[in-house]
Protein backbone atom coordinates (compact mmCIF):
# COMPACT_ATOMS: atom_id res chain seq x y z
CA UNK A 1 0.00 0.00 0.00
CA UNK A 2 1.41 3.43 -0.85
CA UNK A 3 2.44 5.80 1.94
CA UNK A 4 0.07 8.43 0.58
CA UNK A 5 -3.39 6.87 0.59
CA UNK A 6 -6.77 8.41 1.24
CA UNK A 7 -10.37 7.21 1.40
CA UNK A 8 -13.19 9.73 1.14
CA UNK A 9 -16.96 9.38 1.31
CA UNK A 10 -18.93 12.29 -0.08
CA UNK A 11 -21.30 13.65 -2.70
CA UNK A 12 -20.37 14.51 -6.27
CA UNK A 13 -20.75 18.28 -6.70
CA UNK A 14 -20.63 18.45 -10.51
CA UNK A 15 -21.25 15.89 -13.22
CA UNK A 16 -18.09 13.93 -14.07
CA UNK A 17 -16.36 15.44 -17.11
CA UNK A 18 -14.82 12.87 -19.44
CA UNK A 19 -11.93 13.90 -21.70
CA UNK A 20 -9.38 12.02 -23.74
CA UNK A 21 -5.70 12.91 -23.41
CA UNK A 22 -3.43 13.30 -26.46
CA UNK A 23 -2.32 9.71 -25.87
CA UNK A 24 -5.94 8.56 -26.26
CA UNK A 25 -6.23 7.67 -22.57
CA UNK A 26 -9.59 8.48 -20.93
CA UNK A 27 -9.59 10.96 -18.05
CA UNK A 28 -12.45 12.05 -15.82
CA UNK A 29 -12.67 14.90 -13.32
CA UNK A 30 -15.35 15.79 -10.78
CA UNK A 31 -15.80 17.61 -7.49
CA UNK A 32 -16.48 15.87 -4.20
CA UNK A 33 -18.01 17.41 -1.05
CA UNK A 34 -17.19 15.63 2.20
CA UNK A 35 -19.40 16.64 5.13
CA UNK A 36 -18.42 16.39 8.77
CA UNK A 37 -21.07 16.90 11.42
CA UNK A 38 -20.32 17.07 15.13
CA UNK A 39 -21.63 18.61 18.35
CA UNK A 40 -19.88 21.51 20.01
CA UNK A 41 -21.34 22.95 23.24
CA UNK A 42 -24.64 21.16 22.55
CA UNK A 43 -24.97 22.68 19.05
CA UNK A 44 -24.57 20.77 15.80
CA UNK A 45 -21.75 22.11 13.66
CA UNK A 46 -21.31 21.10 10.04
CA UNK A 47 -18.09 21.46 8.06
CA UNK A 48 -17.71 20.74 4.38
CA UNK A 49 -14.43 20.04 2.59
CA UNK A 50 -14.24 20.11 -1.20
CA UNK A 51 -11.89 17.94 -3.26
CA UNK A 52 -11.11 17.60 -6.97
CA UNK A 53 -11.02 13.95 -8.02
CA UNK A 54 -9.36 12.61 -11.18
CA UNK A 55 -9.36 9.08 -12.58
CA UNK A 56 -8.00 7.47 -15.73
CA UNK A 57 -8.53 4.65 -18.24
CA UNK A 58 -11.54 2.34 -17.84
CA UNK A 59 -12.29 3.73 -14.36
CA UNK A 60 -12.74 7.17 -15.95
CA UNK A 61 -15.13 5.86 -18.58
CA UNK A 62 -17.14 3.84 -16.05
CA UNK A 63 -17.46 6.87 -13.74
CA UNK A 64 -18.64 9.09 -16.62
CA UNK A 65 -21.22 6.49 -17.69
CA UNK A 66 -22.47 5.66 -14.18
CA UNK A 67 -22.31 8.61 -11.80
CA UNK A 68 -23.91 12.05 -11.73
CA UNK A 69 -24.01 15.14 -9.55
CA UNK A 70 -25.41 14.41 -6.10
CA UNK A 71 -24.38 10.73 -6.06
CA UNK A 72 -22.81 9.64 -2.78
CA UNK A 73 -19.55 7.80 -3.52
CA UNK A 74 -16.54 6.20 -1.88
CA UNK A 75 -13.21 7.22 -3.38
CA UNK A 76 -9.87 5.59 -2.62
CA UNK A 77 -6.64 6.91 -4.04
CA UNK A 78 -3.76 9.22 -3.26
CA UNK A 79 -3.22 12.95 -2.94
CA UNK A 80 -1.15 14.54 -5.69
CA UNK A 81 -0.07 18.13 -6.10
CA UNK A 82 0.56 19.63 -9.49
CA UNK A 83 1.76 23.09 -10.41
CA UNK A 84 1.70 25.20 -13.57
CA UNK A 85 2.20 28.73 -14.78
CA UNK A 86 -0.61 30.76 -16.35
CA UNK A 87 -0.10 32.66 -19.63
CA UNK A 88 0.20 35.82 -17.45
CA UNK A 89 3.13 34.29 -15.57
CA UNK A 90 1.22 33.55 -12.34
CA UNK A 91 2.11 30.33 -10.58
CA UNK A 92 -0.74 28.03 -9.61
CA UNK A 93 -0.94 24.71 -7.83
CA UNK A 94 -3.67 22.31 -6.82
CA UNK A 95 -3.92 19.21 -4.67
CA UNK A 96 -6.14 16.53 -6.23
CA UNK A 97 -7.26 13.03 -5.34
CA UNK A 98 -5.92 10.65 -7.98
CA UNK A 99 -8.47 7.83 -7.67
CA UNK A 100 -7.58 4.16 -7.72
CA UNK A 101 -11.21 3.10 -7.18
CA UNK A 102 -14.61 4.80 -7.02
CA UNK A 103 -17.88 3.20 -5.94
CA UNK A 104 -21.41 4.35 -5.23
CA UNK A 105 -22.32 4.38 -1.54
CA UNK A 106 -25.13 1.96 -0.74
CA UNK A 107 -25.96 3.47 2.66
CA UNK A 108 -28.89 5.53 1.33
CA UNK A 109 -29.30 4.11 -2.18
CA UNK A 110 -29.18 0.92 -4.20
CA UNK A 111 -27.19 0.22 -7.35
CA UNK A 112 -27.28 -2.31 -10.16
CA UNK A 113 -23.84 -3.55 -11.14
CA UNK A 114 -23.14 -4.44 -14.76
CA UNK A 115 -19.81 -6.05 -15.49
CA UNK A 116 -18.13 -4.64 -18.60
CA UNK A 117 -16.51 -7.04 -21.07
CA UNK A 118 -12.72 -7.03 -20.99
CA UNK A 119 -10.39 -7.56 -23.92
CA UNK A 120 -8.74 -10.99 -24.09
CA UNK A 121 -5.90 -11.22 -21.54
CA UNK A 122 -6.34 -7.64 -20.31
CA UNK A 123 -5.65 -6.38 -16.86
CA UNK A 124 -4.26 -9.08 -14.61
CA UNK A 125 -1.42 -10.45 -16.74
CA UNK A 126 -3.13 -13.81 -17.17
CA UNK A 127 -4.65 -15.36 -20.24
CA UNK A 128 -8.36 -14.95 -20.81
CA UNK A 129 -9.09 -18.43 -19.42
CA UNK A 130 -10.92 -18.58 -16.08
CA UNK A 131 -8.62 -19.38 -13.15
CA UNK A 132 -5.52 -19.28 -15.39
CA UNK A 133 -2.41 -19.04 -13.26
CA UNK A 134 -4.20 -20.04 -10.05
CA UNK A 135 -3.89 -23.25 -8.08
CA UNK A 136 -7.61 -23.37 -7.31
CA UNK A 137 -9.93 -25.53 -9.39
CA UNK A 138 -12.60 -24.00 -11.58
CA UNK A 139 -15.90 -23.65 -9.69
CA UNK A 140 -18.29 -26.51 -10.32
CA UNK A 141 -21.67 -27.40 -8.91
CA UNK A 142 -20.30 -30.77 -7.76
CA UNK A 143 -17.70 -29.04 -5.57
CA UNK A 144 -19.43 -27.89 -2.35
CA UNK A 145 -16.71 -25.28 -1.75
CA UNK A 146 -17.20 -23.68 -5.19
CA UNK A 147 -13.47 -23.71 -5.98
CA UNK A 148 -12.32 -22.24 -2.67
CA UNK A 149 -10.29 -23.92 0.05
CA UNK A 150 -12.34 -22.27 2.79
CA UNK A 151 -15.95 -22.96 3.72
CA UNK A 152 -18.47 -20.92 1.70
CA UNK A 153 -19.97 -18.03 3.59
Amino acid sequence: MPDNSITLVGNITRDPELKFLNSGQASVRFGLAVNRRYQKNGEWVEQVSFFDVVAYQSLAENVANSLTRGTRVLVTGRLEQRSWETPDGDKRSVVEVNADDIAPSLRYASAAVTKNPRPEGAGNGRSGAPNAGTSRPAPTTSNPNYGFDEEPF
